[in-house]
């Protein structure tokens, strides 16, 4: 049975409400949440994140989320329940990976969950 959009906005928006969090990993984060990448100076940390509401079944990040990373390589990003501990709630590929020989920062620009009943 396919589900009508109004039905997979709502259940998009309540999805993104317990995604609170962004992360950055070095490889796959599986179906724990590892490789997430830690330390430099600044410090790494877990970004919070804002949603706009769904439309057309698709979630997107209000503006744009920066990391602070320490040398290393971002292959992947993240979505937690909390800035540190909490439920890690799933992840993907970035388009790209990035290595940083030294600290640096890394941005996102546009993250989107979509709702689908396929």
């Amino acid at each position: 049975m396919a589900l009508q959009a109004n039905v997979l906005n709502v259940a998009n928006n309540a999805a993104t409400a317990i995604m609170g969090f962004a992360s950055l990993h070095s490889a796959d984060p599986g179906a724990t949440g590892a490789n997430e990448i830690s330390g430099g100076s600044p410090a790494y940390a877990r970004q919070p994140v804002t949603w706009n509401p769904s439309s057309g079944q698709v979630s997107a990040i209000v503006g744009t989320l920066v990391f602070n990373v320490p040398a290393s390589t971002v292959a992947f990003a993240g979505l937690w329940s909390a800035v540190s501990g909490g439920v890690w709630r799933g992840g993907d590929a970035l388009n790209a990976s990035s290595t940083f020989g030294s600290q640096g920062v890394y941005n996102i620009t546009a993250m989107t969950v979509t709702a689908s009943s396929t």
